[in-house]
């Protein structure tokens, strides 16, 4: 069997490649191979600001935050070293001194 891509339109097995172009037989769609490259791009995290984040940076908490399962609050300005870029709808994961392991969400930081 080939490795070509299910088509995006009607998920048909059945692509074929001409030139640079996939083509569905079923649903007559049309696109390019360089369109399915770029569709595997890395997702870029902001923070607060709208500065990219990567694996490695410090934050600061802009807000104070529950922590679930716990009484406790994460105050505002609470440093954190070495952040972890991972999928999902928390996007950081962290160890804080004082509380351990947490996943953060990158609108609730700043870049130091």
């Amino acid at each position: 069997m080939s490795n070509l891509p299910n088509c995006p339109e009607c998920n048909s097995e059945y692509t074929y490649e001409d030139r640079s172009l996939f083509i569905c037989p079923e649903c007559t769609h049309e696109w390019s191979t360089e369109s399915e490259a770029s569709s595997e791009d890395v997702k870029v995290v902001k923070d607060a600001n709208g500065n990219i984040l990567q694996d490695g940076d410090s934050v600061t908490v802009i807000k104070d935050l529950k922590v679930k399962g716990s009484s406790s609050v994460l105050k505002i300005g609470t440093k954190v070293k070495n952040i972890r870029l991972v999928d999902g709808d928390h996007d950081i994961d962290c160890k804080i001194d004082g509380f351990g392991a947490m996943k953060l969400k990158s609108e609730f930081v700043k870049k130091n």
